[in-house]
């Protein structure tokens, strides 16, 4: 016990003396100085005393639509460690094929009277979905955020990447490379976030290629599914249309596209340039590492939260989109166009 007061009391920058009052529920403590006692418990991995743990303000649900895709994971760890800060307790309820559905995980949180609904990806993202649903849910009063596709037809609160941006970022670097055959990987054309990627990348095209939006949506732009198969088959359709670099909607896709180049004989990115989108966890130490935009995981998961939160405290978000900025990484997985001339 010692041993345990002493290393909290040098985590919490305190004295033992005082760690020992906070422990033992005694007054006499400053409201910082016990915060930084607990906080030195929860870093050394100590459970709090029973009387010390924070009563939880409720459930709130997190309904994404699958895990396989390593992007899910990470902004679910976001948005539940912000939730659990704020005195929630996250639920997560994931998607499966052939298993439960949005609606189904919408009416079991429900039912388990969550304080409020963070959905990401979800049908709120599909053009052809009914939004209805979610006119429902707000008619039932449980507030709720959306993640990653807006819709005009329903008054909620939307957190965005900016789609249209991160492709003139990747169109941007692929040019500055050489090349003039660019091509765009990526998912069902029925969901917002594709289109606007649609309508970045041709933008983007127009601009620094002069080449037609005709020629680029009908030539250059292959849809396909959000997965390393999916990303193949498309990849290997553009490579075939002679595209030396090819622009994935997600890095999973971007590792199907790698493994299309292979399957030919190229190499990436001596022979083909890849660039993904998302960087996902461990997408560095791929071979090779990958270049790819990176989605603002972090400020999206903690705004997804603090907008709900003013929700649910009947402070409501006006119905809007908060669209946030992603970033170039560039890593191992872009070259010169293999028409380029190289100094090396």
């Amino acid at each position: 016990m010692t041993t345990r007061l002493a290393d909290i009391a040098a985590q919490a920058g305190v004295s033992e003396a005082t760690v020992s009052r906070v422990l033992n529920g005694k007054p006499g403590v400053a409201a910082t100085t016990r915060q930084s006692v607990l906080a030195a418990l929860d870093v050394l991995g100590y459970e709090r005393p029973v009387r010390l743990r924070q009563r939880s303000e409720g459930l709130v649900g997190l309904i994404t639509p699958e895990l396989e895709n390593p992007i899910f994971p990470a902004l679910a760890q976001v948005i539940g460690q912000a939730l659990t800060r704020q005195g929630y307790t996250p639920v997560l309820a994931t998607q499966t094929p052939g298993g439960s559905t949005e609606d189904e995980l919408t009416e079991m949180l429900v039912d388990r009277g969550v304080a409020g609904i963070i959905y990401v990806s979800g049908l709120h993202a599909d053009t052809t979905a009914d939004m209805q649903r979610y006119e429902r849910l707000r008619a039932q009063g449980v507030p709720y955020v959306l993640v990653d596709g807006f819709s005009p037809k329903v008054q909620a609160p939307f957190i965005s990447p900016d789609d249209r941006a991160a492709m003139s970022l990747a169109v941007t670097h692929l040019v500055s490379l050489g090349h003039t055959r660019i091509g765009l990987a990526l998912g069902p054309k029925r969901f917002v976030p594709v289109q606007r990627k649609i309508e970045g990348f041709v933008r983007a095209v127009q601009d620094q290629l002069g080449l037609p939006a005709q020629t680029v949506e009908t030539e250059l732009v292959q849809h396909s599914l959000y997965t390393l198969e999916g990303g193949q088959a498309a990849a290997t359709a553009l490579i075939e249309r002679n595209c030396t670099a090819v622009v994935c909607a997600s890095d999973m896709m971007a590792l199907g596209a790698i493994r299309a180049a292979r399957q030919r004989g190229l190499e990436v990115p001596r022979d083909v340039s890849v660039v993904g989108f998302d960087d996902s966890p461990l997408i560095a130490f791929t071979d090779p590492p990958l270049t790819t935009i990176r989605k603002p995981v972090p400020a999206m998961g903690q705004a997804a939260v603090r907008t709900l939160l003013e929700e649910i405290g009947g402070t409501p978000a006006p119905h809007s989109e908060f669209v946030f900025m992603p970033e170039l990484v560039v890593r191992g997985s872009t070259a010169s166009a293999p028409n380029v001339l190289r100094t090396s």
